[in-house]
């Protein structure tokens, strides 16, 4: 696993040893597939991964001009991980790391999410969890992404997200092998958009 492209392409991230952490890290080819669609939008944005596992999404983010990133994981193995991978690609500057029940009230990251709120979030849980749409269900409260913000939920290829959840609204799905990306914007701004 490493980081595909930006200033700190090439390098290999640290990821669990076998059996010792419940993690799915995104393989390599769909998270460059993924940061290919997100293309320019990444540059800038300030970055909310969720279930971060190693740190992969958000730093590959990073990698890729991002101004921040907040990494949150509930295991403490994983926090552990997560900060080793940013000091070796030398983002501790830009990064928060949190150990958080994700399944608890998302109130925390009001917190951090800076003026405007984040523009770009990973939601990345386990996949037989089924935890994606009660999350962006969470995220539609308070102001915590910013209006013209992007959610990204990675799952099982094989799930099926609604078209509309809370203030967000399905405008892209895609399907790498067994990782299916559902891309959700908030509800005016995309109505906003289709109008122009």
């Amino acid at each position: 696993m490493r980081i595909i492209a930006g200033t700190a392409r090439g390098r290999r991230l640290y990821s669990p040893g076998s059996g010792t952490l419940a993690i799915r890290p995104t393989a390599d080819r769909a998270r460059e597939a993924l940061f290919n669609i997100l293309a320019a939008g990444v540059a800038g944005a300030r970055v909310l991964d969720l279930f971060a596992g190693t740190g992969a999404l958000g730093l590959e983010a990073l990698s890729r001009g991002a101004a921040s990133a907040v990494f949150v994981d509930k295991s403490r193995s994983a926090v552990s991980l997560i900060g080793r991978n940013i000091q070796h690609c030398g983002f501790w500057e830009k990064s928060v790391v949190l150990q958080r029940d994700l399944t608890r009230s998302l109130s925390f990251l009001q917190a951090y999410a800076a003026a405007g709120g984040f523009s770009l979030v990973f939601i990345d849980p386990p996949y037989k969890t089924r935890l994606a749409e009660p999350i962006i269900l969470e995220l539609g409260k308070g102001e915590i992404i910013s209006p013209g913000g992007l959610l990204v939920a990675e799952s099982s290829s094989g799930l099926q997200l609604p078209a509309e959840i809370s203030r967000f609204l399905l405008v892209d799905q895609r399907v790498y092998g067994e990782a299916g990306f559902w891309f959700y914007r908030i509800k005016d701004m995309e109505r906003e958009r289709d109008s122009q």
